[in-house]
């Protein structure tokens, strides 16, 4: 079991398996997009297994495929079907936007995938557009039907609020949440540079005290903290260095950061 300085156990890992994403999010990166990392620079899936299992002798139990946007990634149903059959892990997960999850829901499900987060910040089509720069809201709606009927449960819905969970859209998709037997969370807009963010609501992302993860880059950077600029490389340093020292060197609590870490490792 692995504790950091203040005493928490480490027993979550999130994994970004790409940097793409097939949207836009206007709260997540700006209209001309961000810079892509090279394919060559991307880890492989046998280096993300290996990974996950050096992870899991030292006490990692949960794990949550993330982004960009994962189901992008060719071929993401062999990594989950390694990582499934992996023993040790309790809890394996994906966060999605669900547009391309009616394609492979049955098939995720099948290779071993328990459940899934969508983002979900609006039910009304036109704004969904705009939130996501173009995305069909209907191609969500499809792949969070397609979730249900393969059994990817409980879906939880991440919705990005500006201030309070009463706002119209929020209340809206609380409304979708409850006549289709979804979970909902809030997730504030966060400010990476002034290190401002709070608690979700229904979930524990950003309570600090409980912080219980790690996070690992596409290109194999381990991040004690999703708001802070520390990282180690398992390239460099080797995988079981570079996550005791993410370990060892995990704040108390986030804060200022330069580069909005979400992007590249995943919310």
């Amino acid at each position: 079991m692995m504790k950091d300085p203040y005493g928490r156990s480490i027993t979550y890992l999130r994994i970004s398996v790409t940097d793409r994403c097939n949207l836009r999010c206007r709260y997540c990166m700006p209209a001309t997009g961000v810079h892509l990392v090279n394919h060559a620079d991307i880890l492989t899936y046998d280096q993300i297994v290996d990974i996950a299992s050096q992870a899991v002798s030292m006490g990692i139990d949960k794990i949550r495929l993330t982004g960009g946007e994962p189901l992008v990634r060719r071929d993401v149903v062999n990594l989950v079907a390694k990582l499934a059959a992996m023993e040790g892990i309790r809890d394996l997960s994906m966060t999605t936007n669900a547009i391309l999850l009616e394609e492979h829901a049955r098939k995720l499900a099948d290779a071993g995938l328990m459940r899934v987060n969508v983002s979900l910040d609006t039910t009304d089509p036109q704004k969904y557009a705009y939130i996501t720069r173009g995305g069909d809201i209907q191609q969500a709606f499809r792949g969070i039907q397609a979730a249900k009927q393969a059994g990817l449960l409980p879906i939880k819905l991440n919705c990005v609020i500006q201030a309070s969970s009463k706002e119209p859209d929020a209340q809206k998709v609380r409304q979708f949440a409850k006549e289709n037997h979804l979970e909902v969370r809030y997730i504030k807009v966060m400010d990476y540079a002034a290190g401002i963010f709070s608690i979700v609501q229904g979930g524990q992302g950003g309570d600090c005290a409980r912080c219980n993860r790690l996070r690992l880059s596409a290109t194999g950077i381990v991040r004690p903290c999703l708001f802070s600029d520390t990282g180690f490389s398992i390239k460099k340093m080797g995988i079981g260095p570079a996550l005791s020292r993410a370990v060892e060197n995990k704040p108390e609590k986030g804060g200022p950061c330069k580069e909005n870490w979400i992007r590249a490792t995943g919310g």
